[in-house]
């Protein structure tokens, strides 16, 4: 007689194999009324609880006893019960209490039920008799219609009469409830639907496993690593079991036969009335359906199928019910027009739909259309506060978006997502908030100082040909032109915060710190009407609209309401919207990459000069850089690039005077000193020429003729 040991008598009826440890030594134990089979640590401690002698006859190791058989224990009084349980091996039999064999009832027990699954029981060969309102079949012997509560006592009286029971005793212990309703529960096959991952289609093409992963290697990530995140968990899933055992959902609208679970023999033509039904009462007419009023006196016989459909299924599906649902006429492009047959560009959630919507919508991407239903992922990671922790209203450390909107407008929100990355966690706080609120306003009054210098630019009548802008404008405009390259790129692969960082670098650097730094002489002092001015408009022009144009996914207002301020080109009719715009190309500028790279190396100069300027000025040798004087020593391509500009150098270096010479070394030196001539009072520059002319005794030469003559002309600045 193998021994175990249950606190559940009513799991018996269904007992079908008997677990035992390969690596443990069980021992065969003779008494006086049996022979026992026996866990040999567990002999001494059993037979003095039963209150029993014996000797032990033999011993081995559990993996010996493997597929030896014995009789159900009450095979004795029903033929019902008149079968054999195999002894299987199991890792999880322990020694800390009972026997060492474990009585094995697979409808009731999730262990049981993957070590019989296992050794190859089918799901048609598991014996499962308690219904679902905790009453065995009718079907049951000796047990029918009781339940399994009210049974148990019952139970241990049918083991003693088939002479089976050698000890009972009452035993407290824990047991499991349900944590709403502190009712005790019990573990209970039942019935699921699932979708098999590897079983081949009748068509003989590929499995849903094959198929969705062949779909993972067909579509965009980003970033990158959510590919082999999604390819792990497709690869390594279980089926997918579509039906969940809880009221709230889409109800899986099927009828069950009360004691074998199988659903009714006409269930398609039932589907079809229930769904008729719903489509008028919604779904609270399946909930109030009385099922003799669909099939008669089976109705007796029949239960409504109380599982409801996995939600994974129901938002896994949204590029059937939506996209060529619901938004059908918005959003759906036919086959045709789909080249590639995917029904959206991307999707994009948190890094937790991996296992969720990526997932199930794959899934039913490849069940549907053999494909996913997507081009592209992207995943975005959590927003944690400044230190890097999760967000938690007991903690204290919520910010929430609407109170961030209303206290510094909704550009801040999207400036801050947008010059985040979120590939991984997104850190926000009062003070991360505070450097986004200032990045906004540089690049909002970079806007301004360029809309404002535009205010009297007409693209009809002020346009010049490339070749007849200074050679700094068309700098300027190829450098956008080559990071406009950059911007796109990143952009059309959904990474913003690089695309940011170099707009916003753009906006501080090259034209705040640099070229718009330096043009406001020419902006300033120029006549209005003049080719340098012009020139340097024709560049703000173009700059600003490819500015917007960049601006435009992520300040959305700001760009919009600057467009409208814009003057557009004279060819076509004016945008209604910058978002009915692409980025479009600049004007053609010749040998962009010379220009680049000779203005590259004049700005790494300068930078140079404008840290010697620096240091006299916070020594009160001078106030600001046009009181300033230079002598500069460089070496001979330096010399030769500086020399190039002519006397256009003192502009690109804002000073008023900036000399040069060729020094023996590639070093640079560099001189600076206060200048003695008199100030202009309207450029501010430092020069001898100062009330030259009698009618205008207070500025300079360059001022009067720009005023009141031909104007100056520049080549380079």
């Amino acid at each position: 007689m193998a021994v175990i040991w249950t606190t559940t008598p009513w799991t018996l009826p269904a007992n079908q194999a008997l677990n035992v440890h390969p690596d443990l030594n069980y021992a065969l134990v003779e008494t006086p009324q049996h022979i026992l089979l026996l866990a040999q640590d567990r002999v001494k401690e059993c037979l003095e609880q039963y209150g029993l002698e014996g000797t032990v006859l033999g011993t081995c190791q559990g993996k010996a006893l493997e597929r030896i058989s014995f009789w159900h224990p009450l095979a004795s009084l029903d033929p019902g019960y008149k079968r054999l349980a195999p002894i299987y091996l199991a890792e999880y039999v322990t020694l800390d209490t009972g026997t060492g064999l474990v009585h094995c009832a697979p409808a009731y027990g999730e262990e049981d039920f993957k070590s019989c699954k296992t050794n190859g029981l089918t799901d048609h060969d598991i014996i499962n008799p308690v219904m679902g309102d905790g009453v065995y079949a009718s079907s049951l012997p000796l047990f029918a219609g009781q339940h399994i509560w009210k049974a148990n006592a019952n139970i241990v009286k049918a083991l003693e009469q088939a002479g089976t029971l050698i000890k009972n005793k009452s035993y407290t212990h824990s047991y499991m409830h349900c944590w709403r309703h502190k009712t005790p529960i019990i573990y209970r096959a039942t019935s699921q639907w699932f979708a098999s991952m590897d079983k081949k289609p009748s068509d003989g093409k590929t499995s849903l496993r094959e198929t969705a992963l062949a779909g993972i290697e067909s579509t965009l990530f980003y970033p990158a690593w959510g590919k082999q995140r999604l390819h792990s968990m497709i690869a390594n899933r279980p089926d997918w079991t579509l039906s969940r055992q809880r009221q709230w959902g889409v109800p899986m609208a099927f009828l069950i036969h009360k004691e074998t679970g199988e659903p009714h023999p006409r269930t398609l033509e039932l589907l079809e009335k229930i769904a008729q039904l719903v489509e008028k009462g919604g779904i609270e007419a399946w909930q109030a359906l009385d099922l003799a009023n669909l099939i008669g006196d089976e109705a007796k016989h029949y239960e409504k199928n109380r599982d409801t459909l996995d939600v994974w299924f129901d938002s896994g599906t949204t590029h059937w019910h939506v996209i060529r649902g619901s938004h059908r006429n918005a959003l759906y492009r036919k086959e045709s027009e789909n080249k590639d047959g995917r029904w959206a560009d991307l999707y994009l959630e948190g890094s937790d739909q991996h296992r969720g919507w990526f997932h199930s919508s794959l899934l039913t991407g490849a069940m549907l259309d053999g494909k996913p239903p997507y081009k592209a992922l992207l995943t975005h990671g959590f927003t944690v506060d400044g230190q890097g922790h999760k967000m938690s209203k007991s903690v204290g450390n919520v910010i929430a978006p609407q109170q961030v909107a209303d206290k510094l407008g909704a550009e801040i929100i999207r400036l801050w997502v947008a010059s985040t990355d979120y590939s991984g966690e997104m850190s926000i706080s009062d003070e991360i908030l505070k450097r986004v609120v200032e990045s906004y306003r540089r690049m909002r009054n970079t806007l301004r100082f360029l809309l404002a210098n535009l205010a009297d630019f007409d693209p009809k009548t002020h346009a010049l040909p490339v070749s007849e802008w200074l050679e700094m404008d068309r700098y300027t405009v190829a450098l956008a032109a080559d990071l406009q390259k950059t911007i796109e790129s990143h952009y059309r692969n959904y990474e913003f915060h690089p695309a940011v960082s170099k707009i916003l670098a753009f906006c501080s650097e090259d034209l705040g710190g640099f070229y718009l730094d330096i043009l406001k002489d020419r902006l300033y002092t120029m006549a209005p009407n003049s080719p340098g001015r012009r020139s340097a408009q024709n560049a703000l022009f173009h700059a600003t609209q490819h500015l917007l144009k960049w601006l435009s996914p992520f300040l959305s207002f700001t760009a919009e309401e600057a467009w409208q301020s814009y003057p557009h080109f004279a060819k076509r009719p004016k945008s209604p919207s910058i978002f009915t715009e692409e980025f479009g190309a600049f004007p053609e500028i010749a040998d962009p990459n010379g220009l680049l790279q000779k203005w590259q190396r004049i700005r790494e100069i300068r930078s140079e000069i404008t840290k010697a300027i620096e240091v006299e000025r916070e020594a009160g040798k001078i106030g600001s850089s046009l009181q300033a004087e230079l002598s500069i020593g460089l070496g001979s391509s330096d010399f030769a690039l500086l020399n190039s500009l002519g006397s256009d150098l003192r502009f690109v270096t804002i000073t008023s005077k900036a000399d040069i010479f060729q020094s023996n070394s590639n070093a640079i030196t560099i001189t600076v000193k206060p200048s003695v001539a008199p100030k202009c009072a309207r450029c501010w520059h430092h020069t001898n020429d100062v009330g030259s002319h009698a009618e205008h005794p207070d500025i300079c030469g360059r001022c009067v003729s720009n005023l009141y003559s031909d104007g100056e002309r520049r080549q380079f600045v």
